[in-house]
């Protein structure tokens, strides 16, 4: 069997683009999960952090679903879906679209360039729940709102939401990002545990300047990654509960990868989030496979889009350099 996919990525989080729209597959659930291991393995040819199958849709301009590269499937992906923003708008010579992911319709839309001559779109991060039973987080309590969990960390403060996947949010100094503390607590949380029986993403958050803040993010399924858009755009609304930044108003997010923008806006007793961000193509392929031995995969006829990642790697360097000389 051979599979056209394009590799992409947003904030240097990569996932492997399969159009179902323009190509007819037909996978099972277990070829999706399968399709997910084999491909983003980085002692592989190709790696990433999952797949991106774009397909066609009844109630939207397409679907989004999300394979991280463990095989489970997420309910949302913020750096996913501006890749899937691209994807879509480009095929369908349109600036903007809607995608349907697992919970919800999001709006998505070509945007003004964050960095010179680097696609950037806008999408929409939505619905945000701050109940305990829809991350699950199993607590005697409707919500955590910058409050300790027993027995998990003496000190820190967390605040636990889904936008719709779940986060578990604390902000933090140089001095514990630099230990060792997020990698234990992150395991331990999505591992066998009394708090949340399906794991949850961790990010660890510093107050950079006004405006701007640093977010480093243990992804459920995947482990550290350069970046996370939905834990991203939680983040930004978690400072603006703790009063550093402000609704409505652009905060700059840096991540390992890169960086992107998040707008937060408050109306009739409910948040959307804009995140704003590359969709950088890094080359497209085809895989010729049989499936019976689909971890001795082919990968052949590469075209790299050259000049999108030499723009990124600008970027990322001054960003970088602005972490570097804000963290504290």
């Amino acid at each position: 069997m051979n599979i056209k996919i394009t590799k992409c990525h947003g904030s240097g989080n990569d996932f492997l683009i399969i159009d179902e729209i323009s190509d007819d597959y037909q996978f099972s659930e277990e070829e999706r999960a399968t399709l997910a291991k084999a491909l983003c393995n980085r002692e592989s040819s190709l790696g990433a952090d999952g797949i991106l199958y774009v397909m066609s849709s009844q109630v939207a301009d397409a679907r989004m679903r999300v394979f991280n590269a463990d095989g489970s499937e997420a309910s949302m992906c913020g750096n996913g879906i501006r890749c899937v923003a691209r994807y879509v708008c480009e095929l369908l010579k349109v600036e903007e679209a809607v995608i349907e992911t697992m919970k919800a319709n999001l709006e998505v839309k070509n945007e003004e360039d964050i960095y010179p001559n680097i696609p950037t779109y806008l999408v929409e991060i939505s619905p945000v729940s701050f109940k305990t039973e829809d991350l699950p987080l199993q607590l005697e309590a409707d919500t955590l709102l910058n409050e300790k969990i027993p027995g998990l960390h003496e000190d820190l403060l967390f605040t636990a939401l889904a936008v719709p996947n779940p986060h578990l949010i604390t902000l933090v100094n140089k001095e514990v990002l630099d230990s060792e503390v997020q990698e234990t607590l992150s395991k331990y949380v999505n591992g066998s545990n009394e708090y949340f029986p399906d794991g949850v993403n961790v990010s660890f958050v510093s107050i950079l300047d006004k405006g701007s803040i640093y977010v480093r993010t243990y992804e459920r399924g995947v482990g550290f990654t350069n970046a996370c858009g939905t834990a991203m755009s939680a983040s930004t609304l978690v400072t603006i509960l703790n009063g550093f930044n402000e609704e409505n108003t652009y905060v700059d997010v840096y991540n390992n990868g890169g960086k992107v923008r998040c707008i937060v806006h408050h109306q009739n007793g409910q948040y959307r989030i804009d995140l704003i961000g590359n969709a950088s193509y890094v080359y497209r392929a085809e895989v010729a496979l049989e499936w019976d031995t689909i971890e001795n995969f082919n990968v052949k006829n590469k075209i790299y889009f050259e000049d999108e990642a030499i723009q990124y790697n600008k970027l990322q360097t001054e960003a970088q350099n602005y972490v570097e000389a804000h963290l504290k």
